[in-house]
């Protein structure tokens, strides 16, 4: 049997309102709660080493396996800060497998 290989979201984001972003932030760390999610990284953007990168801050989450991604995201607590995270920020979250 295959394991299954751990999958990421990184997120490339600008902010646009600093309270909306805080109060997104704080809330998202529950959503991963029975999904096997874990932050890795949040951080703000020192230099552009190689071609062209309009976003300030990036995150990195990584899961179990792209199914547990999956569910995160489509899960009905995850849905609900999409709006406040609009209203906060300009994101682009990718899904990667390794």
């Amino acid at each position: 049997m295959k394991q299954k290989a751990p999958a990421y979201v990184i997120g490339h984001i600008t902010i646009k309102d600093p309270a909306k972003w805080d109060q997104y932030r704080s809330r998202v760390p529950g959503t991963l709660e029975g999904w096997g999610g874990e932050l890795v990284l949040r951080g703000k953007r020192v230099t552009v080493l190689g071609g062209e990168h309009a976003h300030t801050d990036t995150v990195v989450l990584r899961f179990p396996d792209i199914d547990a991604l999956n569910g995160w995201f489509n899960s009905p607590v995850y849905q609900a800060l999409i709006p406040l995270r609009e209203q906060a920020a300009d994101v682009v979250l990718i899904s990667y497998e390794s």
